[in-house]
């Protein structure tokens, strides 16, 4: 058994057997961040109804009022180790974490001004995929997203992604997986469909452990599995290494 305090002391993860728990956007950057760094940006954005998909509207605003937050990421300047950074940082408990085109916008505009700022950027995925309310809209997000990214390394600038569970759709397709090092939370699922739709598409048995942190860093998709505890004092190393 295990008391609440006990879980936050420990970034909502178990002392006794290593499970991670979702994390909550704001606890993650307070975890990452410099104390007192943080300055939050595009904080006001919100999603309109392109498609006129039925109660959207009513469902986005019953979530922002029980969540805290605007929409399913959140973005903003910081420091780690006292270098300058960028970060987006995505919320699973809005829509299940989804890419709709205030996601991708709000991300988008975080790497342009790290680019402009000469700033890292840090990306933390939690994802169910793109967000299907929003159609080709949330699908755009995705070729969006990569094409800021592939700007900020023309500027030189590092990109950190940290993937946690889950990531998966759209996300794990697009800005999720292309850092410059893809860092990932330990038995986190990462993958594109689920294991389910994947084995009833291609009639085959799924190998043990797919679509784990582990199987991905055995088989090159992601650089290191690092756990939640010690995922900033990493981050300080590689900003310290990598910031120009």
């Amino acid at each position: 058994m295990l008391h609440q305090l006990e879980l936050r002391q420990h970034h909502q993860t178990c002392h006794h057997c290593g499970h991670h728990f979702l994390l909550g956007s704001r606890d993650r950057i307070a975890l990452l961040a410099d104390s007192g760094s943080f300055e939050e940006t595009e904080k006001h954005l919100i999603s309109a109804n392109p498609l006129g998909f039925d109660r959207y509207p009513e469902k986005t605003a019953a979530l922002r009022e029980s969540t805290g937050l605007e929409d399913a990421v959140v973005t903003g300047r910081l420091t780690i180790g006292g270098k300058p950074g960028m970060i987006a940082v995505m919320d699973f408990k809005f829509f299940a974490g989804s890419m709709g085109s205030v996601v991708g916008e709000k991300i988008t505009r975080a790497i342009e001004t790290a680019i402009e700022e000469k700033r890292g950027m840090v990306i933390v995925s939690a994802s169910s995929g793109a967000r299907m309310q929003e159609g080709m809209l949330s699908l755009m997000q995705m070729a969006k997203t990569c094409g800021a990214l592939a700007r900020l390394g023309e500027a030189g600038l590092p990109y950190l992604s940290v993937l946690t569970h889950p990531t998966t759709g759209g996300v794990t397709a697009s800005f999720a997986t292309i850092g410059d090092i893809n860092l990932a939370e330990p038995k986190c699922m990462i993958g594109f469909a689920g294991p389910r739709v994947v084995k009833e598409t291609t009639h085959q048995n799924l190998p043990p452990g797919f679509q784990t942190a582990e199987f991905m860093l055995d088989h090159g998709l992601v650089d290191a599995i690092v756990p939640r505890g010690q995922m900033r004092d990493k981050m300080v190393t590689l900003f310290t290494y990598m910031m120009p």
